[in-house]
């Protein structure tokens, strides 16, 4: 999982930092809504963590920006305001979710993983797709009861082909989402983890789209 923080408060945004990679989780830190991306093209994110209060202007015109500009990562607003019509404006511009300051740590990524479980059209923390079931933060995968005795990267590349389930995902994106910090994977490389994830769960559970990328049959 790969996160984008907008935060400007410093302590906050380190810790946050710290406890999203307790839990293995990546993301990328910015302190004003200038320097955020605009376009969805550069939102390669699975969760936006964007504050309301920004030096350089309101996080809710940048979630007004983004919706009307065809962007749909699902945003959690954090906000020092408690009142009903801060909240209000938020979801009514976009927002997923709104967490008020102070919160603990514990409950922000509770929120996190029920938002991506929303948009991943899964109601619980197990993810149930036909007969392929997958528990993401246990790590494992079972297949027609059978646990999937899979490698670190070929479980990666099931859980983001499974966030989109009947959708093609470009080579492009599965190698970045897969080194969200670095360079994206190579495509060989890709294509050698993808062949075994294949051979382990059924060659039919995945189809190719040469020169364009794979998605997972539902």
């Amino acid at each position: 999982m790969h996160l984008l923080i907008i935060e400007d408060d410093m302590d906050l945004g380190s810790a946050l930092q710290q406890a999203l990679k307790a839990e293995s989780i990546t993301s990328v830190w910015l302190r004003r809504m200038k320097d955020a991306p605009w376009a969805a093209a550069d939102l390669d994110f699975d969760c936006a963590l964007l504050d309301v209060a920004l030096p350089d202007g309101s996080g809710l015109d940048l979630l007004k920006r983004w919706r009307s500009s065809g962007v749909n990562l699902p945003i959690i607003m954090i906000t020092a305001r408690s009142g009903l019509d801060d909240r209000l404006a938020g979801l009514d511009g976009g927002a997923d979710d709104f967490i008020v300051k102070p919160f603990a740590m514990a409950e922000l990524i509770s929120r996190v993983r029920a938002v991506l479980r929303r948009y991943a059209q899964q109601a619980s923390a197990l993810w149930t797709i036909g007969e392929l079931k997958i528990a993401p933060r246990a790590f494992q995968a079972w297949q027609d009861g059978v646990e999937l005795d899979l490698v670190r990267r070929e479980f990666e590349l099931l859980l983001e082909l499974a966030r989109e389930p009947g959708t093609v995902l470009p080579k492009g994106v599965l190698a970045q989402r897969l080194e969200p910090l670095g360079e994206p994977l190579a495509f060989s490389v890709l294509e050698v983890h993808m062949s075994n994830l294949r051979r382990k769960i059924g060659a039919h559970r995945i189809r190719t789209l040469r020169g364009i990328g794979y998605m997972l049959v539902i």
